[in-house]
């Protein structure tokens, strides 16, 4: 019986990362304000400051303010990839055009899962 319960942890486990999309990222700085989901409101940005910026595909016009995915690294150039995940909250669409990755993250965002703050990396989401 113990053996059953621990199979089923471990395959939900596995689950959850096979549900996740995989997309490109890269860093940005400051300034953040103004964003296109609350302006100049700096209560928007989550505690941490690990929060995203998001191109076309994922902005949904609008729909995407607010919402919260979990990142994991998973690859780069020069193995750029520190273990864990994440939790980041979509503030603002891509600030530049065109946007350099799916997902403009804040430096704070992107030093907790990347060693290079220049580098370009792979990351696996969910939203949560």
């Amino acid at each position: 019986m113990r053996f059953l319960v621990i199979f089923a942890i471990v395959v939900l486990g596995l689950i959850s990362l096979v549900l996740g999309d995989i997309c490109t990222a890269a860093s940005y700085g400051p300034p953040y304000i103004p964003t296109r989901c609350n302006g100049n409101r700096q209560d928007q940005f989550p505690p941490g400051n690990l929060f995203v910026a998001v191109s076309e595909g994922l902005w949904d016009n609008g729909a995407a303010c607010g919402r919260r995915y979990r990142l994991r690294c998973l690859s780069g150039n020069n193995k750029p990839c520190k273990d864990g995940t994440i939790d980041v909250k979509v503030v603002d669409y891509c600030p530049r055009s065109p946007c350099p990755s799916t997902l403009l993250m804040s430096s704070n965002a992107f030093a907790a899962i990347s060693n290079s703050p220049t580098a370009k990396i792979n990351v696996e989401y969910i939203q949560i």
